[in-house]
């Protein structure tokens, strides 16, 4: 079994309103089917999760330190194969930066199969005078301030643009950065973020 997830690379964050939409899928690249699994999508910074069609909140005491929002979508079973996208509301506030993680996880949040990001949404072109400004996958932002120019009204795709950070299968998890949470399979009572971490084991 191999689960991914997706997102899109551009979104567009509408700057009066500061609400933006964006889908994030679950794919299953394997040979057979998952069982029982979840999908989490996590806010940090500026994006804030508002709603995924036909999940639930996570409780802001099983939020990891530094996310300022999440959700949690079961999933019964996906084939090998197969994918189950989500529709996810959320809002940008451009005058930070703002990453999204999409943990793929067993139902009980025991084991972790594969987590992307957190990843930065962002743009180094802010557009506050247009009625929207796009945001690019894997871009930070660089809100405009009285003292920096404008850049040209032009889109550019940063070198780095492709580049998902922190992204990969849970053998290859890394902390989650300046969120400086750690994601680790804690199953009691539902609490799969934990600020605790074990040492690691030293291979000799």
């Amino acid at each position: 079994m191999k689960l991914t997830t997706l997102l899109p690379r551009r979104i567009s964050v509408d700057n009066s309103s500061e609400k933006t939409s964006l889908t994030a899928t679950v794919k299953n690249e394997g040979s057979k089917d998952s069982g029982k699994i979840r999908l989490l999508v996590v806010g940090f910074d500026g994006l804030t999760v508002k709603n995924v069609q036909g999940c639930s909140t996570i409780a802001e005491n099983n939020l990891p330190e530094g996310s300022n929002s999440g959700f949690s979508c079961p999933i019964d079973n996906l084939a090998a194969g197969k994918s189950k996208s989500y529709a996810v509301d959320a809002t940008y506030d451009l005058g930070k930066t703002g990453k999204i993680c999409l943990p793929v996880q067993t139902s009980d949040g025991k084991k972790t199969f594969w987590q992307q990001g957190p990843v930065p949404f962002g743009t180094t072109n802010p557009s506050p005078d247009a009625p929207a400004t796009p945001l690019l996958l894997g871009t930070d932002n660089e809100p405009v301030s009285p003292d920096k120019p404008k850049s040209p009204d032009r889109e550019e795709l940063p070198k780095t643009g492709k580049e998902l950070p922190r992204t990969g299968p849970a053998r290859d998890l890394l902390p989650l950065g300046a969120a400086g949470a750690s994601l680790l399979a804690a199953g009691a009572a539902g609490m799969w973020w934990s600020q605790r971490r074990r040492p690691a084991r030293q291979e000799g």
